[in-house]
């Protein structure tokens, strides 16, 4: 077999985890699991694929932001790859070849029970898009939370630097790069179901080795794109904070109430003259 992409560590390889897995990551009871951390997003098969992204509309419609401006969520190609839940047996070959788990949606799977849980707050506020994601886990810790802006148009720190939605599921890279945080001893990582990459993202940043499967061909090379950017340090860049009262803040981006004021660190932008 050869990989999709190859670079610094980090694997790509296109094919169906069932075929690919046991062809590449061998098991023996003799020796521990080869990877280090199972972080993955299975599929719920909640047809997802087959959805406007965010809205849980079926495709080809719309609706007006604050502004009264049309706003049109992303449109993916149709796909079956969400119409069915990961099987258990599936499930299970990837657990074991890690020494811990990590599984994004694990409400929709019949997993063992743990108290270690990730909850991550997408902070929605009042809508009808759900307030919460659940990750279940092995390890015998304390529930832990992330929060973290993920509504649609509206993201983290006002949508500075907004992640562009390039898959019906993706994940926010903090998100992930948290999540690997928490395992702060982890050498690799390997997510059956890649997606767009992110996990694999997040690994090359933090500087772990990481191997990725993916079945969609288009989101190999979406991930391999991803892949092959450099990561810009933003380490020193300043920040202020937006005070804004109106309803939308043209400086940070986000709709402010009285219950949630616009207190947003933003970064200064040194491009145009600061008073």
């Amino acid at each position: 077999m050869k990989p999709y992409y190859s670079e610094k560590g980090i694997e790509i390889w296109h094919g169906d985890s069932r075929e690919v897995l046991p062809r590449l990551l061998p098991m023996s009871t003799s020796t521990p699991p080869p990877m280090d951390l199972l972080l993955t997003d299975p599929p719920y098969g909640i047809g997802v694929s087959r959805k406007a992204f965010g809205s849980g509309r079926i495709k080809g419609g719309g609706f007006l932001n604050l502004k009264g401006q049309c706003y049109q969520p992303k449109q993916f190609k149709d796909s079956d790859w969400d119409d069915e839940p990961a099987s258990a047996e599936l499930i299970q070959m990837a657990r074991d070849r890690s020494r811990i788990q990590i599984i994004w949606g694990g409400n929709y799977f019949a997993l063992p029970p743990s108290q270690g849980w990730f909850v991550w707050d997408k902070c929605n506020d009042s809508n009808d898009f759900a307030d919460c994601e659940l990750a279940w886990t092995n390890q015998d810790k304390a529930i832990r939370i992330f929060r973290w802006r993920w509504n649609g148009m509206l993201q983290e720190h006002g949508g500075r630097h907004k992640e562009e939605r390039l898959h019906p599921a993706m994940k926010p890279l903090a998100l992930m790069k948290w999540c690997l945080a928490r395992v702060p001893d982890t050498k690799s990582v390997l997510d059956p179901w890649m997606g767009s990459g992110t996990t694999l993202e997040a690994a090359k940043q933090i500087g772990i080795s990481a191997i990725g499967i993916e079945r969609e061909e288009q989101y190999c090379e979406v991930a391999a794109e991803r892949l092959r950017q450099e990561v810009l340090d933003f380490r020193k860049t300043e920040y202020e904070e937006c005070h804004s009262d109106s309803p939308f803040c043209e400086k940070c981006g986000i709709c402010h109430t009285e219950k949630f004021p616009c207190r947003l660190k933003i970064p200064v932008d040194f491009s145009v003259e600061q008073k």
